[in-house]
C-alpha cells in the first residue's frame, strides 16, 4: 500500500496504547495480506499513519524501532513509485521508446566476436560492414553494394557475404581476389574479426572511367 493510495484498506480501531484489539490480537490479521509487526502492531496500521498528513501523537510509533522501520521502507516505495510516474507519463509514450529501441537494435544489427583473448568485446554487424565495404572501395574499379557477417561456430569465427559492382576493364577473378584480400587485411587489422571466408558476387557492372588527356585536364 502506498502513501497516496485512494483506496485505504479497512482497520480496526486501537486499543488505548495504539496496539489492535480484537482478532488481530489473537495473531489473525483482520484481513488477507495484513501482517503483524514483531511489536504486535499491524502493518496497515503503521502505514495508515504514516499516510496520514496530520498523525496523532503515538508515543508507541515514536519510539518503535520496527515501525519506524515498516514506515521508511513504505516512504522509499513511494518514491520510486513516483519517480517511474514521471518518466513514462502513458502506455503510448512507454510503447514509443520500446520501439525506438527495437529499431535502433534492427539497425545495428547483431553482435559480433571479435578476436581477442577473452571473447568478451563485440562490434555491431552494420558499424564492421561500413569498415569492410570502405575497404572494398580502395580496389580500384569496384563498388561495394552490400555487405553481410555471421558467425560460424562457437568460437569468434566470422563469414562475410558481399556483393560487388565492378569494372570489366581487367579480369574479373583477379579484382576478386584483390577485393577478398583487402576486406581479410581490414577485419583483421582494423577491426580484429577472425573471418573465415568472404563470399563475393559480382552484381553489377561498372563503366569505366573516362580517361584524361595528358596534363590532367579536360579535352
Amino acid at each position: 500500500m502506498a502513501l497516496d493510495d485512494p483506496h485505504p484498506r479497512p482497520c480496526e480501531p486501537p486499543g488505548a496504547d495504539g496496539s489492535r484489539t480484537g482478532p488481530a490480537a489473537a495473531g489473525v490479521p483482520p484481513f488477507a495480506g495484513d501482517e503483524v509487526l514483531p511489536c504486535g502492531r499491524l502493518l496497515s496500521r503503521v502505514w495508515e499513519q504514516a499516510r496520514d498528513a496530520a498523525p496523532a501523537e503515538d508515543p508507541h510509533t515514536v519510539s518503535c524501532p520496527h515501525c519506524r522501520e515498516a514506515a521508511e521502507g513504505l516512504a522509499t516505495v513511494n518514491a520510486a513509485t513516483r519517480a517511474l510516474r514521471a518518466e513514462v507519463p502513458g502506455l503510448h509514450t512507454l510503447a514509443d521508446r520500446v520501439m525506438n529501441i527495437v529499431r535502433a537494435e534492427v539497425r545495428l544489427g547483431r553482435l559480433l566476436p571479435l578476436a581477442d583473448p577473452d571473447r568478451a568485446l563485440r562490434i555491431c554487424e552494420s558499424a564492421a560492414a561500413r569498415v569492410l565495404r570502405q575497404a572494398a572501395d580502395t580496389v580500384p574499379g569496384v563498388r561495394a553494394a552490400t555487405c553481410r557477417l555471421a558467425p560460424e561456430g562457437e568460437g569468434a569465427d566470422v563469414r562475410v557475404t558481399m556483393t560487388l559492382a565492378a569494372v570489366l576493364d581487367g579480369p574479373l577473378p583477379d579484382r576478386v581476389h584483390q577485393v577478398r584480400r583487402t576486406v581479410l587485411h581490414s577485419a583483421a587489422q582494423d577491426l580484429g574479426l577472425a573471418l573465415t571466408a568472404v563470399d563475393i558476387t559480382v552484381a553489377d557492372v561498372l563503366e569505366p572511367e573516362p580517361l584524361l588527356p595528358p596534363g590532367g585536364g579536360p579535352s
